[in-house]
């Protein structure tokens, strides 16, 4: 029991000790306003994405792991049944995101479990910006429909 008192000492003690190290090492990093307006963002093509579907990059790296952004359907985008590896969290900015024929507008918020299967796209009559954050790389893996039997 006395060893076991000793240990967890030990262990608060040693943990008391890095919290402040790791405090200063935060207050060291210069922190910075960060403002972009939307005149200034620069719109490219999506990385892997379907044709016409657009994206800015606001922090991370969609091709290499955990990113922000927003992405721009084309009026009338459809995208068939498929996948992402990752989460994806989205809130609607303009438009509206359609989940499963289900049309989300402007402040609407989307989660999609990654691996879950799902058609999404925008809406018929204007294009459809959202904000998009994932805690990995973007994919997206089509679901191919059965061959039919001859």
């Amino acid at each position: 029991m006395k060893k076991l008192s000793i240990y967890i000492v030990l262990v608060l003690v040693g943990l008391m000790l890095i919290a402040p190290t790791n405090a200063s090492a935060q207050k060291k990093v210069k922190k910075e306003a960060v403002l972009w307006a939307a005149e200034d963002l620069k719109w490219e093509a999506l990385p892997g994405g379907p044709p016409g579907v657009m994206s800015v990059t606001l922090w991370g790296d969609q091709t290499k792991g955990p990113y922000g952004g927003l992405t721009k359907f084309p009026a009338g985008f459809k995208a068939p049944l498929h996948y992402h590896t990752y989460d994806t969290k989205i809130v609607v900015v303009k438009g509206a995101y359609t989940y499963n024929g289900k049309e989300y507008g402007p402040g609407s918020y989307v989660f999609v479990p990654g691996g879950s299967k799902h058609e999404s796209g925008g809406v018929e009559d204007s294009e459809s910006i959202f904000f998009i954050e994932q805690p990995g790389t973007f994919d997206i893996k089509l679901i191919e429909p059965p061959m039919e039997k001859k």
